[in-house]
């Protein structure tokens, strides 16, 4: 399966016109380009090879619901992934794990990808809570969808078709390990913590019954760190900020990860 790389550019850029000028100078096969929603239309019409995401939804499709944004007009745009739980939502924004699951569970139902985004802090990490606080961002995250659901409230949910990602298949979910304290710090996780905490994440998926999933890493990722991580075949990708910003930049994760397919 071709590994993932997703540019989230956050807030950036300024202006409509640099929008579609870093649009077209990331546009490449095997990237997802997730601008702010602004800009969304303008991506559309600019990028012939990379995909198109979006950093966030909300879980009703119509409504009095001043200033959200629902899957099925993201989909009306040509958006094929959504950004769930990033951490700058949850710390800014008081996203909570159970309106991550609403939005997850919105997602499958429009038909779009969701990548939801887990992780701890700094504080959590040297406390020795890592791995129970991504479980129960998981297992909370993931609790209203599909074989997480009892029997009589799975079938309410569409089965979102399977999107061809380049010349193989995406499946319906990506997790991306995010550690809060890598993100925008310069340092990254080590190759070493990133495959122990991608197994235990597939460990957690397995038990829930969600087989296929595609794990990738996020957290002050750059050309120059990426290869490190991206070699290994259990990390399917990479969720990218600062450095999506440049196209050049951008391209060249996206050809370090094309080695490894």
């Amino acid at each position: 399966m071709p590994k993932i790389i997703i540019a989230n550019w956050k807030l950036n850029p300024a202006t409509l016109a640099e929008a579609e000028e870093l649009a077209k100078a990331s546009d490449i096969e095997g990237l997802v380009i997730c601008p702010p929603y602004p800009f969304l239309k303008a991506a559309a019409g600019v990028v012939k090879k990379s995909q198109l995401g979006a950093q966030d939804l909300f879980w009703e499709d119509k409504g009095a619901y001043t200033g959200e944004v629902s899957g099925s007009q993201l989909k009306d745009l040509g958006v094929k992934f959504v950004i769930i739980g990033h951490s700058e939502r949850r710390q800014n924004l008081g996203e909570t794990d159970e309106m991550v699951a609403k939005k997850i569970a919105a997602t499958l139902q429009d038909g779009l990808i969701p990548i939801l985004c887990v992780g701890e802090t700094r504080a959590q990490r040297d406390a020795g809570e890592t791995k129970e606080v991504v479980a129960r961002e998981l297992k909370t995250g993931l609790s209203l969808i599909g074989n997480c659901l009892p029997a009589s409230e799975a079938g309410k949910l569409k089965t979102p078709n399977q999107n061809k990602f380049g010349t193989g298949q995406v499946k319906n979910l990506v997790v991306a390990y995010e550690p809060i304290w890598a993100i925008g710090t310069g340092t990254p996780d080590t190759p070493e913590n990133m495959l122990e905490m991608i197994q235990y994440i597939e460990g957690i998926m397995n038990e829930l019954g969600i087989m296929g999933t595609v794990v990738i890493y996020g957290g002050s990722v750059t050309s120059k760190n990426a290869e490190s991580f991206l070699r290994h075949n259990e990390i399917g990708g990479a969720l990218v900020g600062g450095a999506s910003l440049n196209g050049e930049e951008i391209k060249a994760i996206v050809k370090i990860a094309e080695k490894y397919n």
